[in-house]
Order: structure tokens, then sequence, then C-alpha cells
């Protein structure tokens, strides 16, 4: 609850701009996930499967996983938006 209590302090061109900062962020975060997700399933099919372990996905598949507190705080950031009828 105390996020809102923050967000309900900021002014509407900070909340708008901290929500496309961590907006942009997230994707960008995803977006690497997906190329190192293609490029270690490239790996893994091209050097046959002896090659490469399967522990080696691991941290690849956790970065999801790691960045779900920032997708909470976006959503919490678009939820002020919306009460403010902004953008």
């Amino acid at each position: 609850m105390e996020n809102k209590n923050n967000l309900s302090e900021l002014s509407d061109e900070k909340l708008i701009k901290r929500r496309d900062l961590f907006k942009g962020i997230l994707i960008g975060m995803y977006v690497v996930c997906v190329i190192l997700i293609i490029l270690l399933v490239y790996i893994f099919f091209n050097k046959g499967f002896s090659a490469i372990s399967i522990a080696s996905f691991i941290p690849v598949f956790m970065l999801p996983v790691i960045t779900m507190p920032l997708y909470f705080q976006v959503t919490l950031l678009e939820k002020e938006v919306k009460a403010r009828n902004l953008k």
C-alpha cells in the first residue's frame, strides 16, 4: 500500500514518465529474454543434445520471474494513470 501513497504524490508528468520508462525497460528485458531463448535453442539443436546442458537454460527461463516486481510496478502505475484519467 505504500506504493499507492507514493504514486499519488507524483505529478502527472512524472507519473507518465516513470510508467513509460519502466514499460520500456520491461519490454527490453523480455526482448532480450526471447533472443536468448532462441539462441540457446538454436545452439542446442545445432550442436546436438550432448554438447550443451539443459542446466544452461535455467538462467534464461528465470528472467521472466525476475522481472515480475517490475511488471507489478508497471501495473500499479497504469492503475494510477487510469485513476487520474490521463493518457
